[in-house]
């Protein structure tokens, strides 16, 4: 069996950063597994593993043990061990300013008996409300916690107010905030529904309660559900919702049914995970190197310097059994080596990813920028490729071609291997036809011309035509690449000595940008391609907007 502990508290602390170190060296000494939170104002943990480890982690945090509720469960809840640095422990907006009384289980069961007039308030997310709540409970309807505030405008201040969630945290923030709004008898169910069971049972209880692991479910008896996720809306689901006629794995359930609107669902997943950036807490990264076929035999700096020739320090690269690699060890095709980065914040992204259209083989993106595609440089879980794994779970769509962080615009991605293997022979082919749209600096000269110069050692060719020229001495020009380089419209476009306005590098600046700079003024317009599942011609345009 494994031990599962959970607990929260409101206390000041101080040297985040060494406490963390000493709780992620604790954590993996023991072989634990789950997630802290550590913020100005307190602690917030799920950890799962031994109990002796468990123990031994608790012991190095300002946590009495009645704080901690304990649970069991067959097998580990939780991938890996996390230590997180945060703002608050509860995304609220609003710092604590003070306790409100507590109420213990035992009295909520006992006024729940009488009948007594209150307002029981759950301040969970609605999906976790699906799952189970009290009977006669107020459902706030609420997406995320910090919208509580403008829900909570209508409730009654005439009753008592009992809050309640699953541990206790969220209500730590609301039932406070509630009485400097004016409410007169405002309570907090003392350690949540969590305790609740643990003390009283299920009675006045429907259902079961949602938890933020890989159980997603416990009954009153606080044993695991047979409830799951669906991964395409995040929707958790019970054992009845499974057997309905429109749960199909990993593509539906009775909540995201094609019948509905499926681009919305998605859209709302990805906002979900991009909220906050997956890359804007510390977190150890690691990079797969896989070798391939043709380095079989070699040693493994030789190897590297066939694959990377352009990386000099390989300090941070783990070997298959997870140890630092040794430079002259012969490698085999298929070994799996790993790049471990140190724990580092990220730097900023745009996440205003759009979800233009959805079939069965096709999903085609509006990316905005600045946003990386792929894991690079600084960037590992702020990039478009890690926020498609999270919203869209087993089914990530993959894109079949690339655009440059800082471009915008039209991606086109395939939702299995195989018509991502089709898609990316089109595009290899040179069978896709892509226009893009610039705005340059200066007037060129004439309304139609194209730039046939090699980038890098490889032929590069892009005909431009120009749409509009401006007052303000700039010029919005079509481009459409008929070879694929990496920076070739831009790179083209410099050596004309008409920039696209907002390109950095012509000053020498290569780093991405970052959302506070000026953009870069490129953008993907359109696609001309055969639809991988119908073989007939397929187009689509992403329209973009610039001032004059």
């Amino acid at each position: 069996m494994v031990t599962n502990a959970a607990a929260y508290r409101f206390t000041p602390l101080q040297d985040l950063k060494e406490l963390r170190h000493q709780l992620l060296g604790l954590g993996r000494q023991g072989g634990l597994k789950g997630t802290i939170l550590l913020a100005p104002e307190g602690i917030n943990l799920f950890v799962a593993g031994d109990a002796t480890a468990i123990d031994r982690l608790l012991e190095a945090l300002p946590l009495e043990r009645s704080q901690v509720k304990f649970s069991q469960s067959q097998t580990q809840p939780f991938s890996r061990m996390l230590v997180r640095l945060k703002k608050e422990i509860i995304a609220f907006g609003q710092p604590t300013t003070h306790i409100a009384p507590r109420l213990s289980p035992q009295e909520l069961k006992c006024w729940l008996d009488e009948g007594r007039p209150l307002t029981l308030l759950d301040t969970r997310n609605d999906y976790e409300v699906r799952m189970g709540t009290f009977r006669g409970a107020v459902d706030l309807n609420l997406s995320h916690f910090r919208d509580f505030p403008l829900a909570a405008e209508g409730i009654p201040k005439d009753l008592p107010v009992v809050t309640f969630c699953t541990g206790g945290i969220r209500c730590e923030k609301a039932a406070p905030w509630l009485e400097d709004q004016g409410f007169a008898e405002v309570y907090q169910l003392d350690g949540g529904i969590l305790r609740y069971f643990e003390e009283v049972g299920g009675d006045h209880y429907q259902g079961e309660c949602f938890v933020f692991d890989r159980r997603v479910g416990v009954d009153p008896a606080l044993e695991e559900t047979e409830s799951t996720v669906c991964p395409v809306c995040l929707a958790p689901l019970c054992v009845e919702e499974q057997s309905d006629f429109r749960y199909l794995r990993g593509k539906s359930c009775p909540h995201c049914h094609r019948d509905q609107d499926e681009i919305a669902l998605r859209q709302e997943a990805l906002r979900r995970v991009t909220t906050p950036l997956p890359g804007s807490l510390p977190a150890e990264n690691r990079r797969p190197l896989r070798i391939p076929r043709r380095c079989h035999g070699l040693e493994l700096i030789q190897a590297l310097d066939e694959l990377f020739p352009e990386v000099t320090d390989w300090t941070d690269l783990q070997d298959p059994r997870g140890q630092p690699a040794e430079p002259l060890v012969i490698v085999h095709e298929g070994e799996q080596y790993q790049r471990v980065t140190r724990a580092e914040v990220e730097p900023a992204v745009s996440a205003d990813v759009e979800i233009l259209y959805i079939d069965e083989s096709l999903v085609l993106l509006k990316k905005p920028a600045p946003l990386p595609m792929h894991p690079c440089g600084r960037f590992h879980r702020n990039t478009l490729r890690h926020f498609l794994e999270l919203a869209f779970a087993s089914e990530s769509p993959r894109p079949a071609h690339r655009l440059d962080a800082d471009t915008t615009g039209l991606l086109v991605c395939a939702r299995t291997h195989h018509f991502a293997r089709l898609l990316q022979q089109q595009f290899a082919t040179g069978q896709v036809q892509k226009w893009y749209q610039a705005l340059v600096h200066g007037h060129p000269e004439q309304d139609r011309f194209e730039v046939d110069d090699s980038i890098r050692d490889l032929a590069a060719h892009t005909l431009f035509e120009v749409l509009e020229r401006r007052a303000d001495g700039t010029a919005l020009l079509l481009a459409r690449p008929v070879s694929g380089r990496t920076n070739q419209i831009r790179t083209h476009l410099r050596s004309l000595g008409h920039p696209v306005v907002g390109d950095r590098s012509s000053a020498g600046e290569v780093r991405t940008l970052t959302p506070a700079d000026p953009p870069l003024h490129l953008h993907s317009w359109k696609m001309a391609l055969r639809h991988p599942l119908t073989g007939q011609p397929f187009a689509y345009e992403c329209p973009v907007r610039w001032g004059r």
